[in-house]
């Protein structure tokens, strides 16, 4: 692989741009928008942010925020352990759920041929091909052991806890199939857990199966976990340069460590949204223009909505917060959801997502130059089109005086996706220490799984099964 990320000058050019311009009241002829005056009221509130994230990464409490620098060992374990086994294997299947699946697909669609399974094992550069399974639907998971075949295949259980019902459910049906075809010492080999290095079902497990291993750092959340063992073994399994990423991670992390905020693009990202929450736009739009990062907006709507929807702050207090995400692609999008965004009501941020250099180039031909309405688009190309139709979307926002900003990657490759995955996640944590809220945890997922436990009885959840059991009946007159 190509080391020219190490160098300076390239990853310079590489720089992802933030223009928010289109959030400013000046450009604006309705009142809408944000003024500076509005982010100068909140600058204490700005100034105990900026404290608090530089505070809790020097305790420890923001694991995430090193992993750009910490993983040397980690990496070339992955690295040596690909090597070693990907010639063995036909495809490489993912079993996880929430980040454990949203991240590697994201990063696989992003970085890899948007038809990658598709292509000849040759085209793959001998990669297996890869799949994500990420829901309990059972129909997917038969079909999809209808399409590859298992004794070719290696199963990637990613679990921190080692509790999570679906994950575990998955590996469970996985590994007696697997045992039954291929007996216990060979079906070992097609097993490989991604999980807490002490705490759970899964390492015990993995430990006595002797399953080949990769941990997941002490204090990082799932949704957080990309740029671990958790994404980084499936990127590298598909031929992604998992150092290139870590790298852009790092290299936006140096400017995210900027306490100027109008020199910080995650701290205004974050800023920004909070005012615009507190003005009532309590949902945020990610629209990307580029097919290759669809699933980034996947990937960012569990970031987003895990992280910042709270009932209570940190004092305890019920607050009910949260600024609703919205996955949307352009400019399939235009087509479908756009004419409520332009005309619809004064509650949304549309963040845009744009690609400067695609990989590709597409000219249109210079046919049909008796018909007006198409000729026009003789000899101009599909990169100009879908640029200047992001542009002109973003026109008709403003004129409509609908707040968005843009991010624009130069282009996508491993470097701008790791920028993009860290500038997100410390907008992330920074939007909750505005909010003052714990962006870290998830009380309103754990809530659903004991639910599920109680109704399995699971034991230690019989208080939980006797309060489902005293929940209040369904009235069949008013199911149709």
């Amino acid at each position: 692989m190509s080391e020219k990320y190490l160098d300076e000058t390239w990853q310079n050019s590489m720089k992802v741009k933030f223009d928010y311009n289109n959030m400013l009241q000046q450009f604006f002829s309705n009142g809408e928008g944000i003024t500076l005056d509005d982010i100068k009221k909140i600058e204490p509130q700005i100034k105990n942010a900026i404290y608090q994230m530089k505070i809790k990464r020097e305790e420890g409490k923001m694991d995430w925020r090193d992993l750009p620098y910490n993983q040397e060992n980690i990496v070339k374990d992955i690295e040596e352990y690909v090597l070693k086994v990907k010639d063995n294997f036909e495809a490489f299947v993912v079993f996880g759920i929430g980040g454990s699946a949203l991240g590697p697909l994201s990063v696989q669609q992003a970085i890899n041929h948007p038809f990658y399974n598709e292509l000849s094992r040759q085209q793959r550069n001998n990669f297996p091909k890869f799949y994500v399974v990420d829901n309990i639907d059972p129909e997917k998971l038969v079909y999809l052991f209808d399409t590859i075949d298992i004794t070719k295949t290696l199963f990637n259980v990613i679990s921190k806890s080692g509790s999570t019902s679906e994950t575990m459910s998955q590996f469970m049906i996985i590994k007696e199939m697997l045992e039954k075809k291929l007996g216990k010492d060979i079906a070992k080999n097609h097993i490989v857990c991604t999980t807490d290095k002490e705490n759970g079902n899964l390492i015990k497990i993995a430990k006595e199966e002797n399953y080949k291993t990769f941990i997941i750092p002490d204090g990082v959340g799932g949704r957080f976990s990309e740029l671990t063992p958790v994404g980084l073994l499936p990127a590298a399994f598909t031929g992604i340069d998992i150092k290139q990423m870590l790298k852009g991670a790092s290299f936006m992390d140096k400017i995210c460590e900027n306490e100027d905020i109008f020199k910080n693009p995650a701290f205004m990202y974050a800023i920004l949204n909070y005012i615009a929450y507190k003005k009532g736009k309590n949902i945020c739009v990610l629209m990307p223009y580029a097919d290759r990062l669809k699933f980034i907006s996947d990937w960012y709507a569990q970031l987003w909505a895990e992280s910042l929807g709270k009932k209570f702050d940190l004092d305890n207090k019920e607050i009910y917060v949260g600024m609703t995400p919205v996955k949307s692609l352009g400019v399939t999008d235009q087509h479908s959801q756009v004419q409520l965004y332009t005309e619809g009501p004064f509650d949304k941020v549309i963040v845009f997502m744009t690609v400067e250099n695609y990989k590709e180039t597409l000219e249109i031909p210079k046919i049909y130059q008796d018909i007006p309405s198409l000729g026009f688009l003789g000899g101009i190309t599909q990169n100009k089109l879908i640029q200047t139709e992001q542009m002109a979307t973003e026109y008709a926002l403003l004129k409509s005086g609908k707040m968005n900003m843009t991010i624009t990657l130069p282009e996508v490759n491993e470097f701008t996706l790791g920028e993009i995955l860290y500038l997100f996640e410390v907008s992330t944590g920074f939007a909750g220490e505005l909010l003052h809220i714990d962006a870290f945890n998830q009380p309103g997922v754990e809530e659903g799984k004991n639910a599920t436990y109680a109704m399995f009885g699971r034991p230690g959840y019989e208080n939980k099964k006797q309060e489902l059991d005293s929940r209040p009946k369904k009235d069949e007159k008013f199911i149709i």
